[in-house]
């Protein structure tokens, strides 16, 4: 399991870089400045939470495994509800999306919640 959350974290971190040069390059001219703001914010919170399951992943060996491990895959729901509401949001301007974007946010804190949760073993 940690490898597979190191290897999601720094895909996740990588896909956040480049989502951030194609809203900084590419978008600029397309949409408003209201919805850049929206399409960074989900860059923004991608990268917080690529780098909490690089985190995890290496140090998944000193948290409890299965509390760990959902602390992860709500990071990775997050990530999909919440940043990818925000991304589409912007490329389409479709407003309704903006809703779906809460649950994401419940998923980031269920997963810090549960990340506290996992604490250090003692080995």
């Amino acid at each position: 399991m940690s490898t597979l959350f190191f290897r999601i974290g720094a895909v996740s971190a990588g896909m956040a870089v480049a989502l951030g040069a194609f809203g900084a390059h590419g978008l600029r001219a397309m949409v408003t400045a209201e919805r850049l703001a929206v399409f960074e914010t989900g860059v923004r919170y991608q990268m917080y939470h690529a780098l909490a399951l690089v985190a995890i992943g290496l140090a998944f060996a000193r948290l409890q495994g299965r509390t760990a491990a959902a602390a992860a895959w709500l990071f990775v729901a997050g990530t999909v509800l919440f940043s990818g509401s925000l991304y589409v949001l912007t490329l389409t301007g479709t407003r309704w999306w903006g809703a779906v974007t809460p649950l994401g946010g419940v998923a980031f804190l269920a997963g810090w919640a549960l990340l506290l949760t996992a604490r250090v073993s003692e080995r």
